[in-house]
């Protein structure tokens, strides 16, 4: 029992630390315009995340994240804008009618 159950402590710390985000090399690098994409940017793509997504597999042209971005403050708008889109749901719970 005490085996099996470090053994699972560690393959689930392989699969979570696997998971991790890598780094960005465009970021805080101008694009084909000049632009780097702003706290903004990244709200307007967190809230169309869902549809840009959908449209991204099934063409080469439409990305679904600005990898050509300011950094965090990109990120943080498109975190943000993601959640509006949720409707902040994730966290939230109902209260029960008596």
């Amino acid at each position: 029992m005490k085996k099996s159950l470090i053994l699972f402590i560690i393959l689930s710390l392989i699969c979570i630390t696997s998971c991790t985000a890598g780094y960005n090399s465009a970021e805080k690098t101008p694009a084909k315009d000049g632009e780097t994409a702003g706290f903004w940017l990244g709200l307007w793509h967190g809230l169309i995340s869902c549809f840009t997504f959908i449209i991204s597999l099934f063409t080469d042209k439409i990305h679904f994240y600005e990898v050509h971005n300011s950094g965090n403050w990109y990120n943080f708008g498109f975190v943000l804008g993601a959640g509006i889109l949720t409707g902040g749901t994730l966290f939230s719970r109902k209260k029960k009618k008596k």
